[in-house]
C-alpha cells in the first residue's frame, strides 16, 4: 500500500489518456516527503489503477449545461487514496495537495471543453486484515 484507485465516467476515455494520468499520479506519489525528508510512499508499494464506469448518472444529466450553451453529459472523476496508518497528518495533507494539483493540471484541458467534477479523498486504516505478498519491494529496497 498505498493504492490510488480512480473511478471515472466512461466518456472521458475519448478525451483524456487515463494511462498517462495513472503514471503522473504514481510519479507524484513518489515525490511526497515527510517532515524528515523521507519518501512517504514506498516505491514498490505504490499502485494507481483507473476504472471507467460505462453506466453513470451525474447531477441532472446535463440539462443545466445544455441550457448554458454546453453539451451536457457531465463527467466525474473520483480519486481515492488508501494508505496504511502511521503517516503524520502533515504528510497526509501534503500527499493530498500534491495529488489534487496533478489532477487539476491533467484535467484542465478537459474542463475547458466540458463540465467535470473531480473529487480526491484519502482514507487511512484501520485495517482489519492486511496481508501482502509481493516480489516488487526487493527491487527498490537496495541498501
Amino acid at each position: 500500500m498505498p493504492h490510488l484507485v480512480i473511478l471515472y465516467t466512461g466518456q472521458l476515455d475519448r478525451e483524456a489518456n487515463m494511462t498517462t494520468l495513472c503514471r503522473q499520479m504514481a510519479n507524484a506519489m513518489l515525490t511526497v516527503k515527510d517532515e524528515e525528508d523521507k519518501q512517504v510512499f514506498p516505491t514498490g508499494g505504490t499502485r494507481v489503477l483507473a476504472y471507467p464506469a460505462p453506466h453513470y448518472a451525474v447531477a441532472d444529466g446535463g440539462a443545466a449545461g445544455r441550457e448554458a450553451g454546453g453539451t451536457g453529459d457531465y463527467a466525474f472523476v473520483y480519486l481515492n487514496v488508501r494508505m496504511g496508518r502511521g503517516r503524520s497528518e502533515a504528510s497526509q495533507q501534503r500527499a493530498g495537495q500534491t495529488l489534487v494539483e496533478v489532477a487539476k493540471a491533467f484535467f484542465a484541458p478537459v474542463m475547458a471543453q466540458r463540465h467535470i467534477g473531480i473529487t480526491l479523498q484519502i482514507d487511512v486504516g484501520p485495517e482489519v486484515f492486511d496481508a501482502k505478498h509481493s516480489n516488487l519491494h526487493p527491487l527498490f529496497n537496495k541498501i
